[in-house]
């Protein structure tokens, strides 16, 4: 299985940004999808997470309302739009899969090698 991520940046603060993560090798509609993110000398954060389908999605309390995961199963491809970012959302970004169409906080097993973002103040 391989995750391609892509998308990533520097902008400023208020600005935005979509990141686009490709799998392959598994069954994409059938995969939730995650996005995590992660600051150098910090544990690995949640992000937000999409079910399989596309119909059930679950976002951070920290990314709510700027934030909105999405998926096209037709392109086997994950979405991140983040609008209105701040610099505390400066971060590598990872996709992640599981072999489960039901989204969650953890349990992914298969990761991307990561987009920086970079949000200027």
């Amino acid at each position: 299985v391989q995750l391609q991520a892509s998308g990533g940046g520097l902008v400023q603060a208020g600005g935005f940004l979509r990141l686009s993560c490709t799998m392959s090798g598994r069954p994409f509609s059938s995969s939730a999808m995650a996005w995590f993110r992660q600051v150098p000398g910090k544990e690995r954060e949640f992000v937000a997470a999409i079910s399989g389908s596309g119909g059930a999605t679950k976002h951070a309390d920290s990314v709510k309302g700027r934030f909105t995961i999405s998926r096209d199963n037709a392109k086997n491809t994950v979405y991140l739009q983040m609008n209105s970012l701040k610099p505390e959302d400066t971060a590598v970004y990872y996709c992640a899969s599981r072999p489960s169409a039901a989204p969650t906080e953890g349990s992914y097993t298969y990761w991307g090698q990561g987009t920086q973002v970079t949000v200027s103040s």
